[in-house]
Parts: C-alpha cells; structure tokens; sequence
C-alpha cells in the first residue's frame, strides 16, 4: 500500500504544472536560483526524493518484510508482531530517507554548477552521463555488489543469520537490511540523474531492474546483463557525446 501511495505521488508529482501569468507559480524551479534554493523548495525536492525512493524499494524489500513479520508472529518474546514489524520496516525507509536527503544535496550542488537543469532535472552533458552510466555498469559487476545483491535476494538465510528479537532487533535488523539494499542499488537510483529524476517511464525501469535482480530466481543474472549494456550506453556517450 504504502508504494502504491507513493507511486499516486510521483504521477502527481510529475504533471506539468498550470501555466500561469505569475512567474513564481510556473512550476518549482521558478521559485530557485541555479546556485541557492529557497528552503521550501529544497524540502519538497527531499519529499520528492524520499517518496520516489519508498516507490521504487519498497517492492523488492516486500519479501523480506513479509518473511520477517511472520518470524516474529512466532517468535516466543513478541506479545505483537505489529510493533516489531512497522519498526524494521520504519527502519529500512529511514534509511533510504538518509539516502534521499544525500540526494537532495547532490542535486543542489550540480544545479548550483549548472550540470543539472532545474526542469528536467537531469545532466545535461552527455560525457557525465556517460560516465555514470559506465561506473554504474560496473559496479554491477563488482564482488560488493554480489554480496549486497546475496543478501537482499535470500530473506530466510538474511533473518536466520541475524535475528534479533524486540524492538531493538528491529532496528538492528531494519538498519542491516537497509545497508545492504542501499549497497546493492545506490549507483542504480544515481542514474536518475540521467534520464531525469522525474521521468516516470524512467524511474519505472529502474525500480523494475531492482525487482527483478533482488525477487526474480535468475535476477541476479539480469543484473550483471543490465550492468554490461549500461558500461556499453556510457561508453557510446563518452566516445559520441552527439549521439541522440
């Protein structure tokens, strides 16, 4: 539910905005400047941050928490699997939540050196799109990918290895789950950057490549074939920057 909610937001979120004879409610970069935002529309760029990232997690994390609500509906300390549940999921959003605010400033930093439009927030120079696509593409190939990816793509070996009963389990376990996650697809949210962090059809894809490496049995094989066509996109952008 709370992904459904979050996707109804980026919908919402991404529709052009009323055109208008005040300047100031022509859409939200009207009300920045390229180098200081206003802090209202720093807030509602971690919002939009924070909600795609529960829109495109949220998803893949299901299994796990699932798995976890039903280990602690059993397990013989809990009065209540609700509290403990709503915890380690609380947790692991709090954690993108911290990811969503690194964003945010990232975003600020490229906007004040004019790498980042305000409108479609996306790079415009295509050799930095290249670039992070190449890294990103990588990446996926890396032996810390594989161990983040192991650990988001087995909830049961995941919570066996590590459970913790109570409150303060959760949070351990959440925060664990979380790291992990975020290991696995940091690089991948970067590349919002490239096609645009508003562009749903764009955010889609890549919430889908995350579901399918981390719940699909042969997921993990869909990602390294998506880490080797991105190493191929950026270095196409890298040597022919022109190229549409």
């Amino acid at each position: 539910m709370g992904a459904v909610l979050a996707w109804l937001s980026l919908t919402f979120m991404s529709m052009p905005a009323v055109e208008t004879s005040e300047p100031a409610m022509q859409g939200m970069p009207s009300i920045v400047s390229p180098v200081l935002w206003a802090p209202s529309y720093a807030f509602m760029v971690c919002a939009m941050w924070a909600i795609m990232m529960v829109a495109m997690m949220l998803p893949s994390a299901a299994p796990m928490i699932l798995l976890y609500a039903r280990v602690a509906a059993r397990a013989p300390r809990e009065t209540s699997m609700l509290a403990p549940t709503f915890v380690f999921a609380g947790t692991y959003v709090a954690l993108w939540s911290v990811f969503a605010v690194i964003a945010t400033s990232l975003q600020w930093a490229l906007s004040g050196l004019h790498v980042v439009s305000d409108v479609t927030m996306a790079v415009g120079d295509r050799r930095i799109g290249g670039a992070l696509l190449l890294v990103t593409g990588l990446y996926q190939l890396t032996p810390l990918k594989r161990i983040c990816l192991d650990n988001c793509r087995s909830p049961l070996s995941f919570l066996t290895a590590r459970w913790r009963p109570g409150i303060n389990g959760a949070v351990r376990l959440g925060l664990a789950h979380g790291a992990y996650c975020v290991g696995c697809c940091w690089l991948l949210m970067a590349l919002l950057f490239v096609g645009g962090v508003m562009n749903l059809i764009w955010v889609a894809a890549i919430a889908i490549i995350v579901l399918i490496e981390k719940t699909v049995p042969f997921g993990d094989r869909v990602g390294r074939i998506a880490g080797g066509l991105a190493i191929l996109a950026g270095l196409t952008l890298i040597v022919i920057p022109t190229l549409v």
